[in-house]
């Protein structure tokens, strides 16, 4: 079942965790590795529309089999957002540090903390698409906690447990993650499909 794609992002802490996540089972190859250095455009104002948009650029301009994703971190009290605007919340610069500052001064001493993380991955498979999503519940603790993981991860604490998931060991994290679920429904497709 060995497939080859094209994943879609230019997020090295994304392919990174993809391919833990994947231990094996396919071959990704991130579109800098394939030679594509051009930042593709996300203009919708859906997280899977967002996925789809990356993937059909690929599928149109290289003519590949290729997939994509994309994460939102949706709050409760704050009707969902981020949501679509997760990567640059705090600025255009994509910056952790600016995206988690303006969350946590916009939850402030607020009580309902509830949040879950969305990822949609896209796929694009010999002309076909096919999407994917992965959603994981928790809450907004009210300051950083650990060093690992990348983006949100100080300051989401993920339903039943006690650690945020940048405490979490990466074999912990992807078992439970948005992205681990999604690119387990990616998985089991491409398995089935033989």
């Amino acid at each position: 079942m060995k497939h080859k794609l094209i994943f879609a992002t230019g997020n090295p802490n994304k392919v990174k965790e993809v391919n833990q996540i994947l231990n094996g089972a396919l071959e990704v190859v991130s579109m800098k590795d394939f030679g594509v250095t051009e930042d593709i455009p996300e203009t919708s104002d859906t997280i899977e529309g967002n996925a789809l948009q990356k993937a059909r650029y690929l599928a149109k301009h290289y003519q590949v089999d290729c997939f994509s994703e994309d994460t939102g971190l949706e709050v409760e009290v704050l009707g969902g957002a981020p949501g679509v605007h997760t990567a640059r919340y705090g600025g255009a610069s994509r910056s952790a540090e600016a995206n988690m500052g303006r969350l946590l001064k916009e939850l402030g001493g607020e009580m309902n903390r509830v949040a879950q993380f969305k990822t949609v991955i896209a796929l694009i498979l010999d002309g076909k698409e096919y999407t994917f999503e992965g959603i994981c519940k928790g809450s907004i603790l009210r300051s950083q906690r650990g060093e690992g993981g990348f983006g949100y991860d100080p300051i989401f604490q993920p339903l039943g447990y006690d650690k945020s998931f940048a405490e979490l060991p990466y074999s912990e994290k992807n078992k439970i993650s948005h992205r681990g679920k999604a690119m387990e429904q990616l998985i089991e497709f491409l398995k089935n499909r033989g």
